[in-house]
């Protein structure tokens, strides 16, 4: 053998090769990623906990460093490629491709945004910045619809966003998110806080407190509003061990409230949470929050190690993950997928995951602000949501309203609120504007006209009129909006984020938007769509997707 042959694997006639065949990983990239891994488990389902490290630390992923993070999990290199690539907050990028700025700015596109003139925004962003040294994008709902339009350079939100004071932050350097004042762990504990947990731990009984919080008459506040305590019946009945999962991803656009309570009293939610995972004996409790929250994200590590040094937890027990821009994991089995370190993409049920959930668990789902209602009524009694009656309705909702109201924000009122009284609450239209439409519950419900005005806006009220309460995401349209064009917003908002698994929402999305950006809506083939959407897709989101198109067509049908 030559010396140029050194190294050369050889068997028989041909070249021979010096390596292993596939993409090779780099040395110093390896070295880079393992010193950003620490001393973490190299587990599968911390690969999107490790893309985040990587993304926050050089801006990007560069293929050296995805290759060495695949050889350092064990895992292939497709594995990895197809995680970084499905969600919005990472930046994938191949071998001598640029990377991408080094300031991104992100302006919110939302419905409630671009009434308050988001487009303008990034139109004046966009032609004011240098496109080599800042990036500027649109970005779905940020949960701020109560400031609209809003933008975020780095991690650090604008409120009220202009040009100037998103340009003063781009020249300032600092974009860190802003951390709220908010009532801490020993503010709350003076409270009472944690005393029920702890009685229910040394004497409760778990049945008696699952009773408690069905006579309340709490529904899951997510979206879907099944009986919460329902749950914990269901999961207990399956052998253990079992998980509880809080789906914190409040993906739905205008819809905000999870991260106003957070933002305010996170500990009254964290108990609520442990008084679940008490009931249900889970083994962890997983949180999946949205990454669009880093202010929610950086104060609940802070708040989880304050539990963790009070002994009222043991470390690890509460598992903190990060989302990274995918609406579908508001989706329990897609949130749950991506808890394992996955696409976020729903699964075919049966089986439900309070039977298969986390790594084939029985697992526990709730919502942030059903947990802080759990709380609350085990501090206080089943009283404190039955008492209330309004309209033949019973408890209490967290509306989270914007538009043109005059104070927008979230409203704690009557489960039986109709819109008049909602916009009464936020102190009537914004001056100038008259009312004229509103979505009662995110783009999924799509629209329904001011003469639609005397409703209750609750579970089960709004189903014989074709859409639904959802997450309560109300959002009010004046006399100088289009109600086309918001059908519009929302169709756009579904295309860009379903996840491509079934071809009725991923087709029918791209198709919908086509058709209605034309002069004059093709209203057959579209309720044709509309059905095929409705009947054949996997989740809610392309069930749901045509619910906008549906009621302009019936209540604006001078406007398509």
């Amino acid at each position: 053998m030559t010396a140029d042959q050194n190294g050369i694997w050889k068997s028989g006639r041909g070249k021979g090769r010096r390596t292993p065949k596939g993409r090779q990983y780099d040395d110093a990239a390896l070295a880079e990623v393992q010193a950003l891994l620490g001393d973490a488990p190299r587990r599968r389902d911390l690969l999107i906990e490790f893309l985040h490290l990587i993304q926050d630390e050089y801006g990007h992923l560069a293929a050296r460093h995805l290759r060495a993070l695949a050889e350092e999990m064990r895992l292939s290199m497709a594995e990895v490629w197809e995680v970084a690539t499905f969600y919005a907050h990472f930046d994938p990028r191949r071998e001598g491709e640029a990377p991408p700025p080094a300031i991104t700015i992100r302006v919110c596109d939302s419905l409630s945004c671009e009434l308050a003139g988001s487009e303008a925004l990034y139109d004046a962003l966009l032609a004011g910045h240098d496109p080599a040294a800042v990036r500027v994008l649109r970005a779905p709902c940020m949960g701020r619809c109560d400031t609209a339009p809003v933008a975020e350079v780095g991690h650090r939100h604008i409120d009220a966003a202009t040009p100037d004071l998103v340009n003063a932050i781009v020249a300032s350097g600092d974009f860190h998110p802003e951390v709220p004042d908010y009532q801490a762990f020993a503010e709350y504990r003076a409270t009472g806080g944690y005393d029920k947990l702890l009685d229910l731990r040394a004497h409760g009984d778990w049945e008696k407190v699952q009773d408690e919080v069905l006579s309340s008459g709490l529904r899951g506040l997510g979206g879907a509003g099944f009986p919460s305590g329902k749950k914990w019946g269901f999961v207990r009945a399956n052998p253990g061990p079992r998980y509880l999962a809080v789906n914190g991803d409040e993906g739905e656009p205008g819809t905000f409230k999870d991260r106003h309570y957070l933002e305010r009293t996170p500990h009254l939610f964290l108990e609520g949470m442990l008084i679940a995972a008490w009931a249900v004996e889970a083994e962890k409790c997983f949180i999946y929050m949205r990454d669009e929250y880093p202010a929610v994200l950086k104060l609940l590590k802070e708040e989880i190690a304050e539990l963790e040094r009070a002994g009222l937890v043991a470390p690890g027990y509460i598992d903190l993950r990060r989302g990274a821009g995918a609406y579908i994991c508001g989706e329990e089995s897609a949130m749950i997928e991506s808890i394992e370190g996955k696409r976020g993409i729903p699964r075919l049920r049966p089986p439900f995951v309070a039977q298969v959930g986390v790594f084939d668990r029985p697992t526990l789902v709730h919502n942030v602000e059903t947990l802080k209602w759990v709380a609350r009524i085990c501090r206080e009694g089943a009283s404190v949501l039955s008492d209330t009656e309004h309209n033949g309705r019973k408890g209490l909702r967290s509306y989270s309203v914007s538009g043109r109201v005059a104070r927008p924000g979230v409203y704690l009122l009557p489960a039986g609120s109709t819109i008049t009284d909602v916009i009464a609450a936020c102190g009537g239209m914004a001056e100038g504007h008259s009312f004229k439409a509103y979505q009662p519950g995110g783009p999924s419900s799509g629209l329904l006209p001011a003469s639609m005005h005397d409703i209750p806006l609750d579970f089960d009220t709004l189903q014989p009129h074709g859409t639904f309460i959802g997450s309560a995401a109300v959002v009010v349209l004046s006399d100088k909006d289009s109600a086309r064009g918001a059908a519009l917003n929302m169709l756009r908002f579904f295309e860009s984020e379903s996840c491509g698994q079934c071809t009725p929402c991923r087709v029918g999305c791209e198709k919908a938007v086509k058709l209605m950006q034309a002069p004059k809506w093709d209203k057959d083939l579209l309720n044709d769509l509309c059905g095929v959407m409705a009947d054949a897709s996997i989740c809610g989101l392309g069930q749901a997707a045509p619910n906008p198109i549906k009621l302009v067509m019936k209540h604006f049908a001078d406007e398509v």
